[in-house]
């Protein structure tokens, strides 16, 4: 059974950080590549970042790009969003999403 399970959401300030992580089970994790997506209030679901399978490559959206890293922790099946410089529009459940799988979602909101 493959299972996806985000944690590290939170209340932050604007211009504080946070790191999400998401554990992964059920399938081989370092083989495929691993995305966080996020859901504003009001918003529809948009991609956030991209990391393939091995790490080396990773992509951002514009809006968070400079602002946030993925990485992967492939002995450990972990992914990871280091966000920093955070802003109020950064507001949304994160999740993280492989293997066409999705976990539950952690709140990250940003306000001060």
């Amino acid at each position: 059974q493959v299972q996806l399970v985000e944690t590290g959401g939170g209340l932050v300030q604007p211009g504080g950080s946070l790191r999400l992580s998401c554990v992964a089970s059920g399938f081989t994790f370092s083989e495929y590549p691993m995305y966080w997506h996020r859901q504003g209030p009001g918003k529809e679901r948009e991609w956030v970042a991209i990391i393939m399978d091995k790490g080396g490559i990773t992509h951002y959206a514009d809006s968070v790009k400079g602002r946030f890293t993925i990485s992967r922790d492939n002995a450990k099946n972990t992914v990871y969003l280091q966000m920093n410089s955070l802003k109020p529009e950064d507001t949304a459940v994160y999740y993280c999403n492989g293997h066409g799988s999705w976990g539950q979602g952690t709140q990250v909101t940003v306000s001060s």
